[in-house]
């Protein structure tokens, strides 16, 4: 098949872009992937982490002003525990709709029931918040349940370990992988850049010297290109134009030789007709003094 040189450079423009655009495609593979993973980490497991300290923090909050007004044998800051409530019920809700890990809807369960009985329990202590039995009450629900928010956030902490150290392989594996294909995309595009540029150049050198040596007159000069390319057309044209000015000078060379041979032979026709008219004047020379004689005698 004939390719033109345009159709082989633009194959070569073309060949180089696939090769960056197996990259990029290869590079933004990676990087969602590594995106995802780091996202993972941060919507699932980061948020039940903060969630859990925001019901662990509410909790003690409310479990201080409990302590501290009975202590004190002081009424409750109603306003504080409702609000600390409230709080603690929406951090709950976002949690209860985060669940990622194994195990975890379990143990958010039974937060939810633990937090639905504590609840009960200090809006009746808001009520009555007098007698003791209902402090230690309370006291006894919140040991639990503020054990199982420190074990919903080590739940999560631990997930966030173990997805970090599964992010960094990842990225080591992917840093491998991008290195090893840039590495063999950057030899193959050298490889064919070289190759072109070889390619192009030894047959621009060659009609080039070509070229000097027809204006030097070396119309003996010849070039031989492979392929079936416009070189090898320009090829043929150049070696038809200089065995044509071959020819040319071989004809003048015969020519002017002839010429020669014919400036030669006049030379001597002239000369021999020089020669022819001195004999005939000595002939009418002698004749005349032949007639001189005889009239003497």
């Amino acid at each position: 098949m004939k390719f033109s040189i345009r159709t082989k450079f633009t194959v070569g423009m073309v060949f180089l872009f696939i090769i960056i655009l197996v990259l990029s495609i290869f590079s933004a593979y990676y990087l969602n992937k590594m995106s995802k993973k780091t996202s993972a980490i941060l919507k699932e497991n980061y948020l039940s982490v903060v969630y859990a300290r925001e019901m662990s923090e509410g909790l003690t909050n409310i479990n201080q002003e409990i302590i501290s007004s009975s202590f004190m044998n002081k009424t409750p800051d109603g306003v504080l525990l409702k609000k600390g409530l409230d709080t603690i019920d929406k951090s709950f809700q976002s949690e209860k709709n985060n669940i990622t890990e194994p195990g975890e809807d379990k143990l958010v369960s039974d937060i939810e029931t633990g937090l639905k009985e504590y609840r009960d329990s200090v809006m009746e202590f808001l009520v009555s918040p007098q007698p003791v039995e209902k402090v230690i009450n309370l006291q006894k629900k919140f040991n639990p349940l503020y054990q199982q928010l420190v074990l919903l956030s080590q739940m999560n902490g631990k997930a966030i370990e173990v997805k970090t150290d599964d992010a960094k392989i990842s990225s080591r594996e992917a840093l491998t992988a991008m290195t090893i294909l840039a590495t063999l995309c950057f030899l193959i595009a050298l490889t064919f850049t070289f190759n072109f540029a070889t390619y192009f150049n030894e047959r621009f050198y060659q009609l080039y010297n070509g070229i000097k040596e027809i204006v030097s007159s070396n119309y003996g000069q010849r070039l031989y290109f492979e392929g079936a390319d416009e070189f090898y057309e320009i090829s043929l044209v150049f070696n038809q134009m200089a065995e044509k000015l071959d020819e040319n000078q071989q004809k003048i060379a015969v020519t002017l030789q002839t010429e020669k041979e014919k400036t030669y032979t006049k030379s001597e026709i002239q000369e021999l007709k020089s020669v022819l008219l001195r004999i005939k004047s000595i002939e009418e020379q002698a004749e005349s003094l032949i007639s001189k004689l005889e009239e003497n005698s």
